[in-house]
């Protein structure tokens, strides 16, 4: 899987923007907890997404850019996470171990 780095506020609006053609994927990860990252290990195991944009937030280092995320798409700050946005908006969002639960190909 080709994680796409997500490092900057502004990298957002390339997100939305990019969601009115095909879906985009925003994985939130604190690098520190066990459990992300079992599930982030699961995640890559679980999918085959190579042909779609899958962004990474390292939430250690970008915490500014998940509170912006949370009041843009209206959702709670979780971590792990997983949104999909699709025509600008968060249409699902899982946390925890729920994320390798979701039907993602669909």
């Amino acid at each position: 899987m080709k994680w796409i780095a997500l490092k900057n506020i502004s990298d957002l609006d390339k997100i939305k923007d990019d969601s009115q053609y095909n879906p985009q994927f925003i994985f939130k990860h604190s690098t520190r907890c066990s459990i992300s990252n079992i599930v982030m290990s699961r995640f890559e195991s679980t999918y085959d997404l190579s042909s779609l944009s899958v962004y990474f937030l390292d939430l250690l280092k970008h915490r500014d850019i998940s509170n912006k995320i949370a009041y843009d798409f209206k959702v709670k700050h979780e971590s792990p996470q997983l949104l999909v946005i699709h025509n600008r908006i968060c249409n699902l969002h899982s946390s925890h171990t729920n994320i390798n639960q979701l039907n993602l190909l669909d």
